[in-house]
């Protein structure tokens, strides 16, 4: 059986060791007191000499001292200090400034009050108005703010006691838009459900540059960008109704952010015209609109890049959009499709074979029913044969070509400018 013994029994740099690797069970508490604490420090000094001490051993013994008193290294380091000093440590008590307090929390409180009746009008009318309680109206309670300065006044406003009684924090209450719904859309394999997102073309000494709207299927990737000078209604809502009849289906969703260029009851107005349904992506759920947000770099940047381009272009680029890109990105550009997996624990995993790389036209033709899904006036014999004008190779190329020939305009005028 191990014997326990008295921290005051402990009387060798090896029992220190021992106690502080705890090889030795020693009853001891953490001293409370500080007057407490800075005798037992004291007393521990002298007792194992501490000042002849070799380094190693004032490391033990400091230790030491740390775990009994609980003091951080920092200020065990400044109380051993002034033992050095002055051979003692000396406890020093808080104490105040010794000043008297001119103006005490009832004076404040009756500030406070005189501001706030009045509206904060400025120093000098409150000072008046003091003076007034005091000498005309015999309130009392004024006596002493009815000698205040007003630069004094105005320094009592700045204190934290002050401060504290004017200033009422409230909640910032979210917004409830009641327009589209909050949840993720499920195609279950269907055409027809668009993500949409907005690519600005940078800004240039505080003027905006042209936005881009990229409107993308979810289970075809068939794409419509467009873009437009501003994204406020008068311009969003024509490129909307055009872009949305670009697409060959028959729309049933309309997936967006929560920007309110599209959460608005114009938009609104136009789906709901339409028979289209509108989401919004959840709130902590950033993958909601991960399809749109992806082509935005692989195809809007990789197009048009980063730098700016003037708003008043925006006509010119989505005349090029939809004559040369449109049938580039859908017809001609193959693209990768997941096939989606569900484990025992309902986790799903996407892997993306290379017999699933198609393009966005080859995807929809695939689909069971295809036909189905086409709107009223359009067939795919009419759009195979859109296809087949022009192999991929020459619609590359003429993409580049316009695209070359669009840009070399806009710097070209640039330069001018």
């Amino acid at each position: 059986m191990k014997a326990i013994m008295n921290i005051e029994n402990l009387t060798t740099i090896e029992a220190l060791e021992n106690f502080i690797q705890g090889n030795q069970a020693v009853a001891f508490t953490v001293l409370g007191d500080k007057h407490e604490r800075y005798q037992f420090i004291q007393k521990t000094l002298i007792k194992y000499r501490y000042i002849t001490l070799s380094k190693s051993n004032k490391g033990i013994v400091n230790r030491y001292i740390r775990k009994v008193t609980g003091y951080s290294r920092q200020q065990l380091t400044r109380l051993i200090k002034q033992y050095k000093d002055v051979g003692r440590i000396k406890w020093r008590p808080c104490r105040s400034n010794g000043f008297s307090t001119t103006y005490d929390k009832n004076d404040i409180k009756l500030l406070v009050e005189m501001d706030t009746r009045h509206e904060d009008i400025c120093g000098h009318a409150i000072k008046k108005l003091c003076e007034r309680a005091y000498n005309q109206f015999e309130q009392k309670e004024y006596q002493t703010l009815a000698n205040i300065s007003v630069a004094h006044l105005y320094n009592l406003r700045k204190s934290s006691g002050y401060q504290k009684q004017r200033r009422v924090f409230t909640k910032t209450q979210a917004r409830q838009v009641a327009i589209g719904e909050r949840r993720k859309p499920q195609p279950n394999g269907q055409p027809g459900y668009i993500r949409i997102d907005t690519v600005h073309q940078g800004d240039l000494d505080k003027k905006k540059g042209v936005y881009h709207i990229n409107a993308v299927d979810e289970v075809t990737q068939f794409e419509v960008v467009c873009s437009v000078e501003q994204i406020s209604e008068c311009y969003l809502i024509p490129v909307l109704t055009q872009m949305l009849a670009a697409f060959p289906f028959v729309l049933k969703g309309f997936h967006s952010d929560n920007g309110s260029e599209y959460i608005n009851k114009h938009v609104c107005k136009l789906l709901k015209k339409l028979h289209i349904e509108l989401t919004k992506s959840r709130s902590r759920h950033s993958n909601d609109n991960a399809l749109a947000e992806s082509k935005n770099a692989s195809i809007v940047r990789k197009q048009f890049g980063y730098q700016h381009i003037a708003q008043k272009w925006a006509p010119q680029m989505n005349e090029f959009n939809l004559k040369y890109l449109y049938p580039y990105i859908n017809y001609h550009r193959p693209c990768f499709f997941p096939e989606v997996t569900t484990d025992s624990k309902g986790k799903q995993r996407k892997k993306y074979p290379y017999k699933n790389m198609m393009t966005p036209y080859e995807k929809l033709k695939s689909l069971t029913d295809a036909k189905t899904y086409l709107k009223p006036d359009i067939h795919f014999e009419i759009l195979d044969e859109q296809v087949m004008e022009m192999t991929d190779n020459a619609c590359a190329e003429l993409l580049q070509k316009e695209r070359n020939k669009l840009f070399n305009q806009i710097f070209e005028q640039n330069k001018r400018a």
